[in-house]
């Protein structure tokens, strides 16, 4: 991802949906194009099943993150 915004969010009465959709209608405001990825810190993902996709935007896991962030943002597509 060459370009993304990174939101907090560690509001305890939003759950982890609400977080993402919120960072993602930002993202879409401030870039004009609906992010495709969302990172999310290794924990956040625990006790919300398996919670792979929000709408369009692929939620994953990423070790670097750190707690209460999201990293959104459009990936990279590979040439060969």
């Amino acid at each position: 991802m060459k370009k993304g915004l990174l939101w907090y969010d560690d509001n305890p009465e939003r759950d982890l949906v609400e977080k993402i959709e919120r960072a993602t209608r930002r993202y879409e405001q401030k870039f004009g194009a609906q992010p495709d990825v969302c990172y999310v810190h290794p924990n956040t993902l625990k006790g919300n099943g398996k919670l792979q996709k929000i709408d369009d935007v692929r939620v994953t896991s990423l070790t670097s993150m750190l707690r209460h962030h999201f990293w959104v943002g459009r990936e990279e597509q590979r040439a060969g």
